[in-house]
């Protein structure tokens, strides 16, 4: 058993060492970095990533019956108002 873990900790080791000899230049340090970036973005697409189309469905034309969505407006806009005057008074 000490023989296994003593195998497998100095793998662990080497592959380190080996690594930050490797990543201690610059140009390889950037390949790295472009290929990790590259890798994330094919495993898991960012939600953040920048598209054409906004995925408002309604932004800048609400209907005039949402009564929920006009009385949230409306108060958003009193709550500026009210936080301005209050600073500036």
């Amino acid at each position: 058993m000490k023989r296994v873990l003593g195998t497998g900790t100095l793998l662990a080791v080497g592959v380190g060492a080996s690594a930050a000899m490797w990543l201690s230049n610059k140009p390889n340090r950037i390949k790295a970095e472009s290929f990790l970036r590259d890798l994330k973005r094919k495993v898991k697409p960012t939600v953040f990533e920048k598209t054409e189309e906004l995925p408002i469905e309604k932004g800048g034309h609400p209907h005039p019956h949402d009564l929920e969505d006009n009385n949230m407006v409306s108060e958003g806009a009193g709550y500026s108002v009210q936080f301005y005057n209050e600073k500036m008074q």
